[in-house]
């Protein structure tokens, strides 16, 4: 093209310069040449990714105002800080107890208390106890009240002695002793353990049978108190004796004849990053005895 446009300047354009800017001004070749030449390609289609976005259009009325969460701006979003958070002292202490009774060897007399019975057993044991409640103090309050009334009126006061669960360490070790009493409940989360620990010791030498179950705070419910370490049960009525029978007999075998549960120790349970410590160096003893193997059978 520009071959062509130098010719015809050599031969039509005057020799004055000023006559020559404007012969290249008013030539048509000059002025057409580019899109001349980009006419004759075709441009090639713009991928579908780079395809233009529909633009939506903005409603006038809700104006975007974009957050500053730098400081003196706009209130800082909530976020998750129980990490930071100083927790009081009983909780810290509880926290780490528990940990150390996760490391340390523990021995079988408190490790036992980890062994309780399971969810179905609890439900149907817990079921049987709540029939045998103690009266509360506004019963106790009413049954008075009604007695006095009736001796007043001359009428005979005499009353059958209720059947209910004993509670109480003393009380039912006494039962124990005695035994008086067909099944003890023993509480696994007794605090210091060392008040229960010698319990299942002296149930197991008065052949009475005995249970651990999770939550000084259930016993506790049943006999209208906070807490309870343990309760007893020392006569049932006719109908619920087979299942009385029954529960005895089940946990007679899980707890007072299970040898194994006064053998086996507690603990020693270390934490993930010296689980993988250890594994590591177990992993490097093999290797170097399957060196030392595979030398010596050379």
């Amino acid at each position: 093209f520009w071959l062509k446009v130098r010719r015809r300047v050599l031969v039509d354009t005057p020799a004055s310069p000023e006559h020559f800017l404007l012969f290249i001004l008013k030539n048509p070749l000059v002025k057409m040449g580019k899109a001349a030449k980009s006419g004759s390609k075709k441009v090639a289609a713009a991928p579908l990714s780079q395809k233009k976005k529909a633009q939506t259009k903005t409603n006038p009325l809700f104006e975007k105002r974009p957050k500053n969460l730098r400081l003196g701006g706009d209130i800082q979003p909530k976020r998750d800080l129980t990490r930071y958070v100083k927790w009081p002292k009983y909780v810290r202490l509880q926290r780490a107890k528990r940990i150390m009774l996760m490391r340390l060897k523990v021995p079988p007399a408190i490790a036992q208390f980890n062994t309780t019975i399971d969810k179905s057993q609890a439900a149907s044991l817990l079921r049987l106890l709540k029939k045998y409640q103690p009266e509360t103090k506004k019963d106790k309050k009413q049954r008075l009240m009604e007695m006095a009334q009736a001796k007043k009126d001359g009428e005979d006061t005499k009353s059958k002695k209720p059947t209910v669960i004993k509670f109480g360490l003393n009380h039912v070790t006494n039962l124990i002793e005695q035994k008086a009493a067909k099944l003890v409940v023993i509480a696994h989360d007794c605090d210091p353990i060392e008040t229960v620990c010698w319990l299942p010791a002296l149930c197991r030498k008065k052949d009475v049978p005995y249970c651990i179950i999770k939550g000084k705070a259930r016993l506790g419910t049943l006999v209208h108190q906070k807490t309870a370490t343990c309760v007893a049960l020392t006569a049932v009525r006719q109908e619920d004796s087979a299942e009385l029978g029954k529960l005895a007999e089940a946990f007679k075998g899980q707890f007072n004849e299970n040898v194994e549960i006064r053998r086996r120790w507690g603990g020693g349970i270390m934490g993930q990053k010296s689980q993988h410590v250890t594994q590591r160096k177990e992993k490097a003893i093999q290797i170097e005895q399957a060196k030392k193997l595979g030398l010596s059978i050379a």
